[in-house]
């Protein structure tokens, strides 16, 4: 370790000079700042505190690791993070996380097809859009605790492996985030942040539910925190027959997590999340299907040691995701179109391996430096798999492939005294087949008087196409480039009466290109190419006022303008919502208003373009009955809408459930 400011100059010159090969490049100089960063804040550690300490007595919503890997007050952030806490995931009594962001969060919108589940493959849901960026086509990104969640064949996340029951919080990052987490965060992350128990002692939950539809929601949570050993381990059953038929859904999940402290600074965690669903999909009203089911298991493993210290903190971690999927895609339901079952059944395994390791020091008075250096390699294989007629027992169109990514990246940070916070990123991000691509990221956050916040930033996206874009079933290419798209954007928020009123209000425009389209061509398959583009423009307000100790409300509101209209982007989103909590009691609405949200565009000149419009409105209430028991209720739709999100899937209309908790 070097302790002097000169030798270590004298080390980075030497770094620079010597080293030619772009890879090597990223590599040392990221690993040279990485390994170098403690050894400077120890150097620099006399003297007054930086202004960027995170004291402890900041609420929860106030501190966030998603925009720079360490925890940091958000106010210091150019970027704007949405924070969904415990709580609030708590009160909303849903199974799964998306629900919730669909309502918490301006500007993001989910896909859905019933009242649970979402599969995959043809007719599934769960498509995540930000700002008109859809996640189902790896545009945004889904975390871990900061690790990537997607399949490496196909390159987007699985909805159904966002469970509630693993989150302490979830953090979503409204913009590019590619600086930190490299392709498929082009628009945004959505990173969730596992629960520890903070308490010491031992806690354990069950909640139990029934409903519509023949519906059942449960969960299991033990919780210990003993000495310096945490441990959390959460398992879950949810199943439902669906409001129309074949619209089956039953899915087993478990997350466990082990923690441990080695000393004062370091610490030690490991953890493993998986979840196994069985869904049918029946196909549109206009082409019903039978025999379209799904099997899908999908796993997430890490292990992290992490360091703080006084001014400096870090981390390196491991982790591996891998999913099995058996599909079976149906066969057209209509007697008279001479339809036959699927002599196949189409199976992939696909498994994505990553280390990451970062290291953030103050080196100076009003300074942040983060360093870090991720790893991937995914991929996985595919085949087709005959279990009926002549062919049974064969397989056929057979893949296995492979990619890997490595990259390097810092990010600078400084106070200019207590109004101005300056921020600028780099990452260098090689792709084994693709190339390597250089993604920067500056902003300004002003400190202004009375609590009001003003920030400023142009940050750049970038997606590199997908194994199957480029080599799974017409009309794939192996020539693919990048996408690449710039956020520009400023945000103005401000906090009143001791922080009990806040809101905020976001201008942004995207300018995207190079996006991945499938392409005609005259006789013969077509192909997909880098020649769509994008611009959309935007604005997102929200508010929360805490008018008493037992009522609050909220509300958020995002306008999006889109010059190419886009599936599952609603050019209007509004939610307003209250709570009220008082003794035994917690109830809590909410209305959501959804325009001119598209559910067909037109594609190559052909086809047709259709909105829908719908209010929503939702409650839920809990009741402590006693001190080891709460009774809870949920109603969705009670206005009873006839709306769609997926074209020819209508979504139910009324639905409510009811259940128990108990706590020991």
């Amino acid at each position: 370790m070097f302790t002097r400011g000169k030798t270590l100059f004298h080390y980075l010159c030497a770094v620079i000079r010597n080293t030619i090969d772009m890879k090597k490049s990223i590599l040392t100089l990221t690993a040279a700042a990485i390994a170098c960063l403690p050894a400077l804040a120890q150097q620099t550690a006399t003297g007054n505190k930086d202004t960027l300490t995170v004291s402890r007595h900041y609420d929860i919503e106030q501190v966030v690791v998603t925009g720079t890997r360490n925890a940091t007050d958000i106010r210091h952030l150019p970027l704007t993070v949405s924070v969904v806490g415990r709580q609030q995931i708590e009160q909303s009594l849903q199974p799964s996380l998306l629900p919730i962001l669909t309502e918490q969060v301006p500007g993001l919108f989910v896909t859905s097809r019933g009242i649970m589940g979402y599969g995959v493959s043809d007719g599934a849901a769960g498509g995540i859009s930000l700002r008109g960026l859809s996640g189902s086509s790896s545009r945004l990104m889904v975390l871990i605790d900061g690790h990537p969640q997607y399949m490496g064949l196909f390159g987007h996340p699985i909805a159904d492996a966002a469970q509630s029951l693993m989150a302490e919080r979830v953090e979503v990052l409204r913009g590019p985030a590619s600086v930190l987490y490299g392709s498929n965060a082009m628009g945004g992350v959505v990173n969730i942040v596992t629960r520890r128990m903070h308490e010491q002692g031992v806690r354990t939950d069950a909640r139990i539910g029934y409903g519509s539809w023949n519906t059942l929601e449960s969960e299991l949570t033990n919780r210990i925190h003993a000495g310096k050993f945490s441990s959390i381990l959460s398992l879950s059953y949810n199943r439902t027959d669906g409001h129309r038929r074949n619209l089956g859904f039953e899915q087993y999940g478990g997350y466990a997590k082990l923690g441990y402290e080695l000393s004062p600074h370091w610490n030690v965690r490991a953890d493993v999340n998986v979840t196994h669903f069985n869904a049918s999909q029946p196909g549109s009203l206009s082409e019903p299907l039978e025999d379209a089911d799904q099997r899908v298991t999908r796993g997430m493993t890490s292990f992290a040691l992490e360091n703080d210290h006084e001014r400096t903190s870090g981390a390196i971690s491991f982790f591996y995701n891998w999913g099995d999927h058996w599909i079976n895609d149906g066969y057209t339901a209509d007697p008279d179109d001479n339809s036959t079952p699927r002599l196949y059944r189409f199976i992939s395994h696909d498994n994505m391996l990553g280390i990451s390791a970062y290291q953030s020091a103050r080196l100076f008075r009003g300074n942040r430096l983060t360093a870090g250096i991720d790893w991937y390699r995914f991929g996985g294989e595919k085949w087709n798999d005959y279990i009926e007629g002549e062919r049974a027992g064969e397989h056929d169109d057979y893949l296995q492939r492979h990619n890997h990514e490595i990259a390097g990246y810092i990010d600078f940070r400084q106070n200019i005294g207590t109004f101005l916070t300056i921020d600028a990123g780099i990452r260098a991000d090689h792709h084994s087949h693709v190339g390597t691509e250089w993604i920067p990221q500056a902003g300004l956050s002003f400190h202004l008087p009375r609590s009001i916040e003003l920030k400023a930033s142009a940050s750049k996206g970038f997606r590199y196409p997908s194994i199957r874009e480029m080599y799974m079933f017409p009309p794939q290419n192996p020539d693919l480039q990048p996408e690449s798209m710039w956020n520009y954007e400023i945000a103005l928020s401000q906090r009143l009466l001791d922080g009990r009123l806040t809101y905020g209000v976001n201008l942004f425009h995207i300018d995207a290109k190079n996006l991945i389209v499938t392409v005609p061509r005259e006789g013969t398959t077509p192909l997909n190419m880098n020649t769509g583009s994008l611009s959309n423009t935007g604005v997102e307000l929200q508010a929360a006022w805490r008018i008493s100790q037992a009522w609050s409300v909220d509300a958020n509101y995002s306008f999006l303008h889109m010059e190419t209209p886009v599936i599952a982007a609603p050019e209007h989103k509004l939610y307003a919502g209250a709570l009220y909590a008082r003794h035994r009691w917690s109830v809590s609405t909410g209305v959501q208003y959804i325009g001119s949200l598209y559910t067909s565009v037109p594609a190559n000149g052909r086809g047709t373009e259709t909105t829908e419009d719908f209010v929503l409105w939702n409650l839920r209430a809990r009741f402590q009955a006693t001190r080891w028991l709460d009774i809870w209720a949920r109603g969705e739709n009670l206005l009873a809408q006839r709306y769609e999100i997926n074209a020819g899937y209508p979504m139910p209309r009324a639905t409510a459930l009811a259940g128990v908790q108990f706590k020991f």
